[in-house]
C-alpha cells in the first residue's frame, strides 16, 4: 500500500496542509525523522523542533500548525491521529493460513479454517480456537480453552485449562494466563497447597504484554475486563477483577482478590495489597504502595521520590524520630489545655 498524505489524511479525518500527493513510507521523531517520514507533536517540550525538523510532515494541533515549515495533518488529538496513522504504515504480518506439520492437536478440538498455527504448538483436548486467530511458535493451549475471533498469541505464550479469550485480544510473548493461584493455608508451620479451581476470562480487545502472568481463580473467576492494556511483567493474582479500559504500565503486583474499576491508570511499579477495592477512574502514579481501599476516583500517589542520599539519610532520621516528635506536641498541647 502506497500511503500519500491525502490518503492518510483521509483516514484519520486531519486536515492536509501541504502537498496532498507526498509519499509517507515511516515515521520518526522530530529531531530525526526525513523526508519521506511523518512525525507528530503531542508534548509542548518538543515545539522547539516545529521549525527545524526535517519530517515530510508533521500531525500537529491546530494551535502549533502555524509554527511548522513542513506539511502539516491537523487534527485535535494528535497523539491518537499518530497512533492511527502508524498502525497504517506498519500494518501486522500475517502468517500464512492452516496448521504447521510439527504442531499437535488434541482430540475434540475445534480450529477454523482461517486460523493460523505456526510451528510448535501444542493445543489440548476441546479447545476452541475461532476465525483469524493467529498461534504463534511454540505456543501451549492446555484442555478446553477458548480463544474468540481475530484473536493473536505471540511465541510461546501459554494459556493453562479452562482459560477463556475473547474476540481481538494480543498476548505478547512469554505470557501465562490461568497458572494456579499462590493459595496455601498454614497447618501448624507447615504451608498446605490450596487447589485452585476457578478459571481465568479474558474480555475483547484486551492487550497483554511480555512475560504478563495473570493466575486463575482459587474459586472465582480472575477477569480481565474488555479493553484492558497491560504493560509487560505484571503479575496478576487470583479473583483479580479488572473493569473496562483500565490500563496498567509495567511490573505492577496486584494481589488476589482485589478489584479494580473502570478506565483506571496504574503507573509502573506500584503494588497493592489484596483483597480492596479501587474505584473507577482512580490514577495511581508510579512506585505507589496501596494497602486499603480507595473508593473515590481521583490521582492518588505515595513513595519518596529519589534524591541526594545524604539528605535521604537525615530524612529517614527525622522520619524515625516522628513518634518522639508526636509525643512531645501531645504533652504540649495538654499544658495548653
Amino acid at each position: 500500500m502506497v500511503w500519500t498524505l491525502e490518503k492518510l489524511a483521509s483516514e484519520i479525518g486531519a486536515e492536509l496542509i501541504g502537498q496532498s500527493d507526498k509519499v509517507i513510507t515511516g515515521v520518526g521523531t522530530l529531531q530525526n525523522a526525513t523526508d519521506n517520514e511523518i512525525s507528530f507533536l503531542a508534548n509542548t517540550k518538543y515545539r522547539q523542533y516545529l521549525k527545524t525538523t526535517s519530517a515530510g510532515c508533521v500531525i500537529v494541533s491546530p494551535a502549533d500548525a502555524a509554527d511548522l515549515k513542513t506539511n502539516a495533518l491537523v487534527i485535535e488529538d494528535s497523539y491518537v491521529a499518530y497512533a492511527k496513522v502508524a498502525a497504517l504504515l506498519y500494518p501486522e504480518e500475517q502468517p500464512d493460513t492452516g496448521i504447521h506439520v510439527t504442531a499437535v492437536i488434541g482430540e475434540n478440538s475445534i480450529i477454523a479454517d482461517s486460523a493460523r498455527i505456526s510451528a510448535q504448538v501444542f493445543i489440548g483436548t476441546n479447545v476452541h480456537i475461532g476465525e483469524n486467530v493467529i498461534i504463534g511458535p511454540g505456543c501451549i493451549i492446555e484442555n478446553d480453552v477458548v480463544i474468540g475471533a481475530d484473536s493473536r498469541l505471540m511465541a510461546n505464550v501459554t494459556l493453562c485449562r479452562k482459560v477463556k479469550i475473547g474476540q481481538r485480544v494480543r498476548i505478547h510473548p512469554g505470557v501465562v494466563i490461568g497458572a494456579d493461584g499462590f493459595g496455601i493455608a498454614n497447618n501448624n508451620g507447615q504451608w498446605l497447597k490450596i487447589p485452585q479451581v476457578g478459571k481465568v476470562t479474558i474480555g475483547n480487545d484486551v492487550e497483554i504484554g511480555a512475560n504478563t502472568t495473570i493466575d486463575r481463580g482459587a474459586i472465582d473467576d480472575t477477569i480481565i475486563s474488555n479493553g484492558v492494556k497491560l504493560d509487560n511483567q505484571i503479575q496478576i493474582g487470583h479473583n483479580v477483577f479488572i473493569g473496562e479500559h483500565t490500563v496498567i504500565a509495567g511490573c505492577v503486583g496486584i494481589s488476589g482478590s482485589t478489584r479494580i474499576g473502570s478506565h483506571c491508570a496504574i503507573g509502573g511499579g506500584t503494588g497493592i495489597a489484596g483483597h480492596i477495592e479501587i474505584a473507577d477512574g482512580v490514577q495511581l502514579t508510579g512506585m505507589s504502595m496501596v494497602t486499603k481501599s480507595i473508593l473515590t476516583a481521583g490521582s492518588y500517589s505515595s513513595g519518596i521520590p529519589v534524591e541526594p542520599t545524604r539528605e535521604w539519610h537525615r530524612n529517614v532520621v527525622r522520619y524515625r524520630q516522628l513518634d518522639k516528635l508526636n509525643d512531645k506536641i501531645k504533652q504540649l498541647e495538654a499544658k495548653l489545655d
